[in-house]
């Protein structure tokens, strides 16, 4: 019987829950988690969730005991003021992609950062490499603080929103600017933007132009969904190497499932969770 067929998850009173809350959900997520969840004999459920009202849904994660909460785009920042406490990165970042709720008491995290600082390492990004990132949100703060971490050279941030911009800029030694340069030889390219994105208005839109990524050491883009965005396919139609968004999401969601039940399982797992995630 193949893994999608054999995915039973057995309710009771005593089936912990987890979820996730975005502007835009997907079944990604749901899929890997829960197909982790039967995998390891985990007493645990998960579901996605959408709200047009940010504080009783945070409300009701706390009063109703659910364990853990993903966070997602348009939320990252607007929950801060309803949690207990902020662990390090989520305080440094200002921004929250996890919620952890122990005996009614809300935790933040951002495993974003996590997952973006351990795809430099591994996809051998090299310090010293300068870097155009683009956008400005939650997840660009997070990106932002992991490109320079990584020790990444001259990094310049591009937004349209002057406010948000400079803070971020600031934040992190970078150069702000509110339109693409016209060049940019031998940077990372970075999108943290909704462009591309399966759903969004823009999900045509290649969030950098031909002729910079014909130019770039590196492409990455965090969008997620679909796997090869416009961006992505660009990339590799020029021939410049990729990191891709589905790679942060599974390695961010992997931390996730760690603080929510105390279990990391191990690569393999990981991966077959991923490929189950991916076909549904």
């Amino acid at each position: 019987m193949s893994a999608a067929k054999d995915m039973r998850l057995t309710l009771s009173r005593d089936t912990r829950l987890c979820m996730s809350l975005s502007g835009r959900p997907s079944n990604f997520g749901t899929r890997l988690h829960n197909h982790l969840y039967q995998a390891l004999g985990l007493d645990y459920v998960y579901k996605a969730f959408s709200t047009t009202d940010l504080p009783a849904a945070i409300g009701g994660v706390r009063a109703l005991g659910v364990r853990g909460c993903a966070v997602s785009m348009p939320f990252k920042e607007a929950c801060i003021p309803l949690l207990d406490e902020l662990t390090p990165s989520a305080a440094r970042l200002q921004s929250v992609n996890t919620i952890v709720n122990t005996d009614s008491r809300l935790v933040a995290y951002n495993t974003d950062y996590i997952a973006v600082a351990a795809l430099l390492k591994s996809h051998g990004v090299p310090p010293g490499t300068p870097f155009v990132l683009r956008g400005s949100g939650g997840m660009g703060r997070a990106v932002a603080a992991a490109l320079v971490d990584h020790g990444l050279g001259l990094g310049t941030l591009v937004a349209r929103n002057a406010a948000s911009g400079r803070v971020v800029a600031d934040l992190h030694g970078l150069q702000w600017q509110p339109e693409l340069p016209e060049k940019a030889p031998g940077a990372v390219l970075v999108n943290v933007t909704p462009l591309g994105m399966a759903g969004a208005a823009e999900s045509e839109a290649q969030a950098f132009p031909d002729a910079l990524i014909a130019e770039a050491a590196w492409v990455f883009d965090v969008v997620a969904l679909p796997s090869e965005t416009p961006l992505v396919r660009a990339a590799l139609r020029l021939g410049r190497p990729v990191i891709t968004g589905e790679e942060v999401m599974v390695l961010q969601a992997v931390e996730q499932f760690a603080l929510y039940t105390g279990v990391r399982p191990d690569a393999a797992r990981v991966a077959e969770a991923a490929a189950f995630a991916r076909a549904g």
